[in-house]
């Protein structure tokens, strides 16, 4: 089974986030998932969700801020073993072009 999890950890702090932000998706390293991080957060692949959690946490402990901002969504497909990029593939298949388009 593949879970697919939507982590975004932010730090409550003026000014740039990146530095933290950088410092949650290093800690991901320390497991056996797969990662991807987009602009809006970072999409986890791991095979149970006990992985998934525990990646999460290990992402959120790592911020050092005062205050911290954690968003975890999951997708838990429990009879269909399927990867983030075969879910966005479908989508692809029935638009008839990439999911993705730049702007001009």
């Amino acid at each position: 089974m593949t879970v697919i999890g939507f982590l975004s950890v932010a730090p409550v702090v003026e000014g740039s986030m990146s530095e933290e932000v950088a410092k949650a998706v290093a800690a991901l390293d320390g497991f056996d998932v797969g990662y991807e991080t987009t602009p809006m957060g970072t999409i986890i692949e791991a095979d149970d969700s006990a992985e998934l959690f525990a990646a999460a946490q290990a992402a959120h402990d790592a911020v050092d801020a005062d205050r911290v901002s954690t968003v975890l969504k999951i997708d838990d497909k429990r009879t269909v073993e399927q990867a983030a990029s075969e879910k966005v593939a479908a989508v692809e298949e029935y638009l008839g072009r990439p999911a993705k388009r730049e702007r001009e």
